[in-house]
């Protein structure tokens, strides 16, 4: 059985008013992505790192892997136009069995706790297919300028990612949504549409996505004290 790890790369950063994709902003003179890749180079359970990105940035992944001896990437492969066509482009560059396992993550999320990429899986070798998630803990509520009502959070999770599926059901899975033109959020959303069971494995508060510019300053401050 091999792992391979997908890290789609085309966002082009606008929610946080960088003027580069935020995966390639620069903290302690480290790339954005890099402390990315670096959970999974340092895994032992990832044999195969597949990057999926703009052609414009495959020569600045080419200096990252070799500056930072990401001796698992194995493909730097064209983004799509939606974060579901750049994973499958990735998706379809691999050989692999049908039970190989294939972990979905977002450049931007780089405080990923090994334990959470481990046990995602895990769970996803033991029942097809895993979601990192974290539970709701603040109140939630609907409404537009005023508040409308109240969402009961006792089921209520964030999804983050890494996002851990079986090979055969995340591509089938994939195929389907392109054959219906359907357009997911994520991975799991798609993967649930078509009929299969996701588990959910607990996350982290650490492992947040890097999306607006408050989001940018708190992992300035955080990568001050790595």
């Amino acid at each position: 059985m091999r792992r391979f790890a997908i890290i789609p790369s085309g966002g082009s950063g606008k929610r946080s008013g960088s003027a580069e994709p935020k995966q390639y902003l620069k903290f302690n003179g480290k790339e954005l992505i890099a402390y990315t890749l670096d959970a999974f180079q340092n895994s032992r359970l990832i044999d195969d790192i597949i990057i999926s990105a703009q052609p414009e940035y495959f020569d600045l992944l080419e200096e990252i892997k070799l500056k930072y001896h990401f001796t698992k990437i194995m493909n730097i492969v064209e983004g799509g136009q939606e974060r579901q066509d750049s994973v499958f482009n990735a998706l379809k560059s691999i050989v692999a069995e049908n039970k190989d396992i294939v972990a979905v993550h977002d450049a931007a999320r780089p405080l990923l706790p090994q334990n959470s990429l481990e046990s995602s899986i895990l769970a996803a070798e033991k029942y097809g297919a895993a979601v990192v998630a974290i539970k709701a803990k603040d109140t939630l509520l609907r409404g537009n300028g005023i508040v409308t009502d109240f969402v009961d959070r006792s089921n209520i999770y964030y999804a983050q990612t890494p996002q851990v599926f079986e090979y055969k059901i995340l591509y089938d899975a994939l195929v389907k949504a392109q054959n219906e033109n359907l357009k997911g959020t994520d991975e799991s959303t798609i993967v649930k549409h078509f009929g299969n069971e996701v588990r959910i494995v607990e996350g982290s508060a650490f492992n947040f996505k890097i999306t607006t510019q408050d989001d940018i300053e708190l992992f300035r401050m955080i990568s001050n004290s790595i």
